[in-house]
């Protein structure tokens, strides 16, 4: 007999950004960064705001904030990959109250997924070394050939993987405004929260509504 459910989540499935949302990973991802740029004699700029470049794609990161053309942030991304695997991810870790919140979350009958613009490998071993591995259902991040970065295409990209439609209701809890249009862009509802890296003020410019302090404030909005 199936042991019956107690939390009743309003969603078929909640989807979690990884970076500043389940993960304080911006100490891993700046080492990473600044190796990188030494290791290809690039100036280092100011990376003092992390919500410049934690959460975007590191793609659109290294030709923005670096001023490299594609070809030269194509090359920078291999050579951070091999920074970040070894020391950058063993930097990160799991934001006070996450455990207690998946904890919550595994008591309901909705899906748990991570849903990341970070190379998905990365991304398991990231949910592995914060110790977060055993909640979720499907870890979705993008891919080595750049076809599926934009997080509404990993939105959709989960969706397909945790087996459901466009019809079943699902929400996003992320951090940053690329995490409010990538949701809505997908058709679903999105939840910020004010603890990451993030700026609130262009969530809320992007169409964000519903905002957390705190990881137990995301569970009013899932259970309303």
């Amino acid at each position: 007999m199936a042991h019956e459910k107690n939390l009743k989540i309003k969603y078929k499935a909640v989807l979690f950004d990884l970076d500043g949302t389940l993960s304080e990973s911006a100490p891993g991802i700046r080492y990473s960064l600044e190796e990188t740029l030494k290791k290809m004699g690039q100036p280092v700029p100011d990376l003092s705001d992390y919500s410049v470049y934690v959460g975007p794609p590191l793609l659109n990161t290294l030709m923005n904030l670096c001023s490299m053309t594609k070809e030269e942030a194509e090359n920078a991304t291999e050579i951070y990959r091999g920074i970040y695997n070894t020391v950058g991810k063993y930097k990160n870790k799991l934001y006070d109250g996450i455990e207690e919140l998946l904890t919550a979350l595994k008591d309901s009958d909705a899906k748990i997924a991570v849903a990341t613009s970070k190379y998905e490998p990365f991304a398991e071993d990231v949910i592995k070394i914060i110790g977060a591995y055993d909640y979720f259902d499907k870890i979705c991040g993008s891919n080595l050939d750049g076809s599926r970065k934009d997080k509404k295409d990993i939105v959709e990209y989960a969706r397909k993987e945790l087996g459901l439609s466009e019809n079943d209701k699902m929400v996003l809890v992320g951090d940053t405004f690329y995490d409010t249009k990538g949701a809505l862009a997908a058709g679903i509802d999105f939840i910020g929260v004010n603890y990451g890296y993030g700026n609130k003020n262009l969530m809320v410019e992007s169409g964000g509504k519903n905002f957390a302090d705190t990881p137990m404030d995301i569970l009013k909005f899932l259970t309303e």
